[in-house]
């Protein structure tokens, strides 16, 4: 059997959605390290070399392993991380989707990056068709405009701002995030803290509870509906909301299937 990496690129993710985008572009092979965020697909990461997380990357750990390309992200990993990597990795790939549709860019980032691997572009077309599709099914259907709370933590109450890939992937079916804020390109206000007393708070018609980075469960609901009286509070799966790239089309399919008059009020995880 090859050694992982031994031929062709080596490729380091330090991003979950990215991981399993280069995986399902057929570049699991080339794996050489991930996060230990980075779960799925499982069987194809088992035996790829963890380097701490997201926001606390172990570099020498990931130096020794000789990555010839690293995948961060905007959001996901810190500034001075990408910075260090450029000191010992040819190739830092950047990437940064911030809207549904930005997954089509992405797919062909990646495509170009790795161009010339055997079924990478054929993969990439497949991807970008799939979710194509599943855009336009989307936006096929127009729905009620509702005002939504999307919560990602408790204990301080956490939501999203309204630039961020969660937000704009609601706004597909109408679904306007509150508050009425912008976060900017990275950083803490991207994720803004509620204080739990907010006028707005009274107005808003559905509140979905993510199953992460907060785990949220059934024992959350009243809290969440004392937050919100009159609202629909509804259990959702976070990654299908806030994973992009090779996850983006289930997760479009996923936000219309919860806007349908037939889901109930707690979603599958």
């Amino acid at each position: 059997m090859t050694p992982r990496g031994a031929e062709g690129p080596r490729i380091a993710s330090l991003v979950p959605s990215a991981t399993e985008t280069l995986v399902a572009l057929g570049l699991g092979p080339h794996l050489v390290a991930r996060t230990g965020f980075c779960i799925h697909p499982a069987d194809a990461l088992r035996d790829v070399p963890k380097v701490g997380g997201t926001k606390d990357v172990n570099l020498a750990k990931l130096k020794r392993l000789a990555p010839s390309h690293v995948v961060v992200n905007v959001d996901e990993n810190r500034r001075e991380t990408a910075e260090a990597l450029r000191e010992f990795v040819p190739h830092v790939i950047v990437t940064h989707p911030q809207r549904p549709e930005d997954n089509l860019a992405l797919f062909e980032q990646l495509r170009a990056a790795f161009a010339g691997l055997p079924g990478v572009d054929e993969r990439a077309a497949a991807l970008s068709a799939g979710f194509s599709a599943a855009l336009a099914r989307c936006r096929s259907q127009p729905r009620p405009a509702e005002r939504v709370l999307y919560l990602i933590w408790r204990d301080p109450w956490m939501t999203v701002a309204r630039d961020t890939y969660i937000s704009a992937l609601l706004a597909e079916i109408g679904w306007r995030s509150w508050p009425d804020a912008h976060g900017g390109e990275h950083g803490a206000g991207r994720y803004p803290a509620l204080a739990g007393d907010e006028p707005w708070l009274r107005n808003v018609d559905r509140v979905l509870l993510s199953s992460e980075p907060y785990r949220f469960n059934e024992t959350h609901r009243a809290e969440a509906q004392a937050l919100c009286p009159q609202a629909r509070v509804q259990l959702v799966d976070g990654e299908l909301l806030s994973w992009w790239g090779s996850r983006g089309a289930a997760g479009l399919d996923y936000l219309c299937q919860l806007s349908g008059p037939s889901q109930c009020d707690q979603a599958a995880f």
